[in-house]
């Protein structure tokens, strides 16, 4: 008997509540804070340099671990702003996108039967690519008591003998929160005692506020276990131009060259030359933008706690995410109904795990004007939906 037609892997995973039709968010009236995407074009020096590079003929192959200058200026930066010390030859591999890093990562790494510990709630493609690569996906709590920080009692409870890779993703999507030094330490210490690999995802660690960035990556013993995942898309407003990378130690980069090499052979060339002005030269562009974020940030906070929507502050990326239990609603019976009503589109809390439920997300990657709207047509719903005591 034949075996069927698709990777069973794959058939058993579950459609992502966070796929998006974009179409209806365009249509006439309706105010989208669902895409986690910087409304801020890409900074106008950063898109001639990838101008450029079309116009002097760099239109062929890179290096298959990127663009050796790109890779000395990813070396550079990481040191200068957190500490992280990475050979340009042997430790960085230039992905496309920081998705295909993560990617990348798991298929390297896991087994069958692995176990990945994802704190939940958590970014929506962790699951689905985990389990694409054969592995257990064991969820652990984040606590909103807690600022959403990942607590090492908490990770202990969880493993197990099985137990493989912690995925971290600090500054958080959907919570904004970070990781401060003293929990990345506690943490730390039991990813050293039981053994365990860490995929660090920092996409999001040039949009803090008011604390400097920490990575767990700078704590001594770490380098060895830890492969540390960023990209241009959000800290450049560089979305389109689908470029990230990954750092580790060789052993393991090695590994994700292999799989690179046989699938993707190498990022985008225009892109990467864009990325090494953005580099060198365009730390004020965002600078700008965090500064934008940070006033959109305050003011919906501010606006959803005046509302009797209890909100937890986020430090870091460009999302809130408020409680909605006072309503009654569900989280996707909230979306759904706000959406009905009042044209306003956000993200169900369930999209990013079971531990969601209760809670939206709400960007503010959109402008404050967009923003003001929508809290009216929020205040607006809530009138109809009265806050339960």
């Amino acid at each position: 008997m034949k075996s069927s037609r698709f990777n069973s892997k794959l058939e058993a995973i579950a459609p992502s509540k966070l796929k998006i039709d974009y179409a209806l968010t365009r249509k006439e009236g309706v105010i989208s804070l669902s895409i986690g995407e910087p409304d801020f074009e890409t900074p106008w020096d950063i898109e001639q340099a990838g101008i450029s590079s079309v116009q002097n003929g760099y239109t062929f192959y890179a290096d298959g671990l990127g663009l050796p200058v790109l890779r000395k200026d990813i070396a550079k930066y990481l040191s200068r702003h957190y500490g992280l010390n990475y050979d340009a030859n042997s430790e960085i591999l230039v992905s496309v996108g920081a998705s295909e890093a993560i990617d990348l990562t798991l298929r390297s790494l896991l087994n069958d039967g692995d176990e990945v510990i994802i704190p939940s709630p958590g970014y929506v493609s962790y699951a689905p690519l985990v389990q694409l690569a054969g592995g257990k996906v064991v969820n652990v709590p984040l606590k909103e008591q807690q600022g959403f920080r990942l607590q090492a009692d908490d990770l202990e409870k969880v493993i197990t003998p099985k137990s493989k890779l912690l995925i971290l993703n600090y500054p958080h999507n959907p919570t904004g929160a970070i990781l401060e030094k003293k929990d990345a330490e506690a943490i730390a210490k039991v990813v050293i005692k039981h053994d365990l690999l860490v995929l660090d995802d920092e996409i999001y660690a040039e949009l803090t506020y008011g604390k400097a960035p920490f990575s767990i990556a700078s704590l001594p013993n770490m380098k060895e276990r830890l492969i540390y995942i960023s990209g241009f898309s959000k800290a450049f407003a560089m979305t389109g131009w689908r470029l990230g990378y990954v750092c580790a130690p060789n052993d393991i980069l090695s590994r994700l060259a292999k799989i690179h090499g046989v699938s993707m052979l190498a990022a985008p060339t225009i892109s990467q030359f864009a990325a090494v002005e953005a580099l060198e030269h365009g730390e004020d562009e965002t600078s700008k933008m965090r500064e934008a974020y940070n006033a959109r940030r305050l003011f919906l906070v501010k606006a959803l706690n005046d509302l009797g929507l209890s909100c937890f502050v986020p430090e870091g990326a460009f999302y809130v995410f408020p409680n909605i239990s006072r309503t009654g609603l569900g989280s996707d019976a909230f979306v759904c109904t706000l959406f009905a009503e009042e044209k306003l589109l956000l993200i169900s809390g369930t999209a990013f795990g079971e531990a969601g439920e209760g809670y939206v997300r709400i960007s503010y990657a959109y402008s404050l004007e967009i923003i003001k709207e929508a809290m009216k047509r929020l205040a607006h719903f809530l009138k109809a939906h009265p806050l339960q005591a």
